[in-house]
């Protein structure tokens, strides 16, 4: 069997939804254990999320199996006396807590960094939030819609008919858990080399606005604000969607080369010369007129033939792929971006695996998305409960 990078790493992962899910999901795929404390009534809110009514009532919704793979599943009120007391037990080994709670919360639990420290002063704790820990919003409420709204992420969406606009998934939230995910992994590196273990505060808000890197950087340096564009990509022209024979593509000529080839490709040589497309500034500025005369072509045939003879002349295009159809894919089947787990009473589910492929220590989904309290037994059993111990602290709703 091979080697996972996070082999011997235990992770209690007190994480609800998304973002935070969304992070540990990583740290499992690499091998960690990551043993998901849930409440004991129903578990995370995300068992209950999904578009299928069924699932949603036998707790295992669409949204929870899309990013649980791998994990263990206790459930433990942390709000009890005895709660805290396994919880503290659990940690005094951990490598890693993660949490998505409010800030505060845990420490109002009686169980946050500063008393888990001092258990195990090698832990590393991951806190997201929406805002972060400090700051004048700190205590906030957040969803991926409030944060996509107050970093800018939605009014540099849509075209002059549609803005503001926000991304079609939640972007803020899986962009945190990989933020926290990353951070998480150089804390580890950290610890090796020091034995010390430390507090993580991600926040959301400040995970996806450095994704908007570019655009900011015109604002910021620049002082140019961005400007709606909708398909349209603003660092050059023609780069965009345009209207085809039987459909849509995209074409991406960045490059001088480029916008000449598809001049060739698409038999208008006469637009290499014309003076309001032969620079790619002035291309940028009379993209409005350059569109049509683009597409006047492209409609005489269907999108894939296009495509093939853009790319053969390096110009980067592509089809505009409904999600079925990405999915199914020739490149992405090859890759393994999906992979097929049997989850006992559902059958077959196809689930994302680690999309880091790597050569001497790759992930792979090993064990399927885990039942509410499915551990329960071989998780509690280690700290010393016996079989009826666990049946007196599950009568009195602890576990």
């Amino acid at each position: 069997m091979r080697q996972k990078i996070l082999d011997g790493i235990k992770v209690l992962d007190l994480t609800n939804v998304l973002s935070g899910p969304f992070a540990t999901l990583h740290l499992a795929l690499l091998g960690a254990e990551v043993l998901k404390v849930e409440n004991p009534r129903d578990g995370d809110l995300a068992r209950k999320l999904g578009i299928l009514p069924d699932l949603n009532r036998k707790l295992m919704g669409t949204s929870f199996l899309a990013q649980n793979a791998n994990k263990k599943s206790i459930t433990l009120n942390t709000k009890s006396a005895e709660g805290k007391e396994l919880f503290k037990s659990l940690a005094k080994d951990a490598d890693i807590v993660v949490e998505n709670f409010r800030p505060g919360v845990m420490d109002r639990l009686g169980i946050g960094y500063g008393v888990l420290r001092t258990l195990n002063p090698r832990l590393i704790y991951c806190a997201i939030s929406g805002f972060g820990q400090t700051g004048p919003d700190a205590f906030k409420p957040a969803y991926d819609q409030i944060i996509q709204g107050l970093s800018g992420e939605m009014a540099i969406n849509g075209d002059d008919r549609l803005t503001p606009l926000r991304a079609g998934f939640p972007v803020c939230d899986t962009v945190g858990g990989l933020n926290a995910a990353f951070a998480v992994m150089a804390a580890l590196f950290h610890r090796e080399r020091t034995g010390e273990g430390q507090f993580i505060d991600v926040a959301l808000l400040d995970s996806i606005m450095p994704l908007m890197g570019w655009v900011a950087a015109n604002l910021l340096i620049g002082g140019q604000p961005p400007v709606v564009m909708g398909n349209d990509n603003f660092t050059a022209a023609p780069s965009g969607t345009f209207r085809t024979q039987d459909g849509f593509i995209n074409i991406a000529a960045n490059k001088q080369e480029q916008w000449e080839a598809v001049c060739d490709v698409l038999g208008a040589p006469e637009l290499k010369t014309d003076p309001r497309f032969q620079e790619r500034d002035t291309r940028k500025a009379n993209r409005k007129e350059l569109t049509p005369l683009l597409e006047e072509r492209l409609v005489r045939r269907p999108t894939a033939s296009w495509v093939e003879e853009l790319n053969a002349k390096d110009v980067p295009s592509g089809e505009i792929l409904d999600l079925e159809r990405a999915l199914r894919q020739p490149q992405v089947q090859h890759r393994g971006v999906l992979q097929t787990t049997e989850v006992p009473g559902l059958g077959p589910v196809e689930v994302f695996a680690l999309t880091a492929l790597f050569e001497k220590t790759p992930g792979n989904i090993e064990t399927p998305p885990p039942a509410l309290g499915q551990h329960n037994a071989e998780v509690f059993g280690r700290l010393g409960l016996s079989p009826s111990d666990q049946a007196e602290l599950k009568a009195k709703g602890v576990i």
